[in-house]
């Protein structure tokens, strides 16, 4: 996947044929969970983790220099609002991405998170797309509005996904690793389940895998990043942060602002590429008219003191992981 090329005049004909026609931008999850009984409700099929092979970012002659991104979001209790935030902003994601030359040829892929212990849908994986097709795949995403309840939901199952079922140009061709962000307010499980392996994805898994051992794995391919955005239920909570620091070290942005989350993660990615320091890119966004510098600013200035500009490397990647126990790459 990954063909084709943004248009933010595509995206708004497609908002105002929205408006015009009475729909949401979410109008599969809208239809299925205001119209079905619960115990029918499923992913749509474009998302649909059930037999999943293999994600793919890839170059072409139209994007010679892919780089992957993801976006995965908690869709449980009061992380419902994340996607449609994040639908209403992507012409500022891209318009960062692109006009100011952070990232030549992304290719972003959309995904979601529930509880697998309780959800109808515990997991949503997109394609990577260079296009408007992007938006159709968040568009797709069911808003359960689940939860378990416990401060635990299954973030595992999409580091899982994103460590073994994708594949991407940018690492596999250039040693350079793509980026991941997850959206959401509350920890994961300590270990990816072969039950839940088996139900959701079809996978043949025989033995449970350690928390550990799968982060590891992804951040052979990922640059891992956990935002905590204003208004979820467990901003602030000590047990949330403590568990993510551990695992991610500096890579845990806590956000005052759920309305900045485009431009986080696209100041996040022009760090990590090394094409703004933080003062240019607070410039940019003021550039732009965004109103989200301050936020911005906060959220990100730990990385913007220079640790967010050296954590990607040109060499050739090893076997194991590469970072210390504060997060930070050894190079």
């Amino acid at each position: 996947m990954g063909s084709g090329t943004w248009s933010t005049n595509v995206y708004g004909a497609a908002a105002s044929y929205r408006a015009a026609s009475g729909t949401s931008a979410f109008d599969y999850s809208d239809r299925t969970t205001s119209s079905a009984p619960r115990h029918t409700w499923a992913a749509h099929p474009s998302l649909d983790p059930k037999g999943l092979s293999v994600r793919e970012s890839r170059d072409s002659d139209e994007h010679p220099a892919s780089l992957a991104v993801s976006v995965l979001f908690d869709v449980t209790g009061s992380m419902g609002s994340v996607p449609r935030v994040l639908q209403t902003k992507l012409p500022e994601l891209f318009g960062l991405l692109l006009r100011k030359g952070y990232v030549e040829h992304p290719q972003i892929l959309f995904g979601a998170v529930g509880d697998a212990t309780c959800d109808r849908v515990p997991l949503q994986i997109g394609q990577f797309e260079s296009d408007n097709r992007m938006d159709d795949d968040l568009g797709n995403i069911l808003l359960e509005g689940g939860g378990g309840g416990q401060m635990t939901e299954s973030y595992e199952l999409a580091l899982y996904a994103m460590a073994r079922h994708t594949s991407l140009d940018c690492h596999e061709k250039r040693g350079r690793r793509g980026y991941l962000f997850l959206i959401g307010d509350e920890m994961p499980y300590g270990k990816i389940k072969a039950r839940e392996v088996r139900a959701v994805f079809g996978d043949h898994l025989t033995e449970d895998i350690p928390l550990p051992a799968i982060l590891a794995e992804l951040r052979r391919k990922f640059e891992v990043y956990f935002i905590v955005p204003a208004g979820a239920a467990h901003v602030g909570n000590t047990a949330v942060l403590g568990t993510w620091r551990k695992l991610l070290g500096q890579n845990v942005i806590e956000l005052d602002d759920l309305g900045a989350v485009c431009e986080t993660i696209a100041l996040t990615i022009g760090l990590g590429e090394e094409a703004i320091d933080l003062a240019s890119g607070l410039d940019d966004l003021a550039d732009i008219g965004s109103d989200a510098g301050a936020t911005v600013g906060k959220a990100l200035a730990t990385l913007g003191r220079g640790s967010g500009t050296v954590a990607r490397s040109t060499a050739p990647l090893i076997d194991g992981d590469d970072r210390g126990a504060d997060g930070t790459t050894r190079l």
